[in-house]
């Protein structure tokens, strides 16, 4: 793996990647659990992925817990894995929090069409706020309070730099023509993130003995008791336990995480025993604030 990144010299050896989870939750309102949004921090630069609610604090947080890289003017990189707003509601926080404590850099946001229309709009909603903050007393950074959108359609690499490179894929959910999984290769690992998504052999590609497999699951048992016309979205949006169980057997992670729990009525133990049911490799059950070395 090393070979991937050729020049960028003998300190590769001693690079260290960190994912660390900032927020697990669903568009539920579990105030345990923040919005979607997790980081992958190399050599102490964060690269997120997704916004959700509550993904700055969460940052902060982490950082106090000792991942240095979290940092809030350090959150300048981001990707969307598709445009549902419990993955992205955070978006004005990423954006302005850190403008105003003192990032001196544009937020870079990479995501599918609509991306960039999405930014726009905010950005257009809080222009009294920038002109404020820019021209009044704080004498603000103008440059942190841009947006520079990259937008991707199609699977492929999208983004490389000396730390890390990206590559998206696509994934079924629930009838979005836009929706991704990331593989980030950085000098020491491979992590690969599923994104909302239905079973998908593009996650088994991606992954191919990753170390770090960061999927989103929902309980067989609580499924059972939702509303038939629940259960015929999450069944076109989501995988379950056991299905997720099956996929990681051909997938082959160092390390499953589970993230994103669509538990309802059931609770982390059965989620666990029905995946353990048809799969016996390592598994996490994911939580805010938990850190993958």
């Amino acid at each position: 793996m090393y070979s991937l990144f050729a020049g960028v010299g003998l300190a590769i050896l001693a690079a260290q990647t960190e994912l660390v989870l900032l927020g697990t939750g669903t568009p539920n309102a579990d105030p345990e659990r923040m919005g979607p949004s997790l980081a992958i921090v190399v050599r102490d630069t964060p690269y997120l992925v997704d916004f959700g609610p509550g993904v700055v604090r969460r940052a902060a947080a982490a950082q106090r817990q000792g991942v240095k890289g979290l940092a809030v003017d350090k959150l300048r990189v981001a990707f969307a894995t598709h445009l549902h707003s419990d993955h992205t509601a955070g978006l004005a926080d990423l954006f302005l929090t850190p403008a105003v404590l003192d990032r001196h850099a544009p937020l870079e946001l990479h995501g599918p069409p609509g991306t960039r229309d999405m930014a726009r709009h905010i950005r257009a909603a809080y222009r009294l706020d920038i002109e404020n903050r820019v021209r009044g007393l704080e004498r603000g950074d103008a440059q942190a309070y841009e947006v520079r959108v990259k937008e991707f359609r199609g699977p492929g690499l999208i983004y490389e730099d000396a730390n890390v490179r990206v590559r998206a894929f696509r994934v079924a959910h629930a009838g979005w023509k836009e929706s991704y999984g990331f593989r980030f290769e950085t000098p020491d690992k491979v992590i690969v993130v599923s994104g909302d998504c239905t079973p998908s052999e593009a996650v088994v590609e991606a992954c191919q003995g990753c170390d770090l497999l960061v999927h989103e699951v929902y309980s067989v048992a609580g499924f059972a008791k939702r509303p038939a016309q629940w259960q015929k979205y999450h069944a076109a949006a989501h995988t379950s336990s056991v299905q997720l169980g099956e996929l990681a057997k051909r997938a082959r992670p160092k390390l499953l995480v589970l993230h994103h729990q669509l538990l309802w009525s059931s609770n982390e133990a059965e989620l666990m025993k029905e995946i353990r049911s048809v799969y016996d490799g390592p598994v996490r059950f994911g939580n805010d604030l938990d850190v993958f070395r």
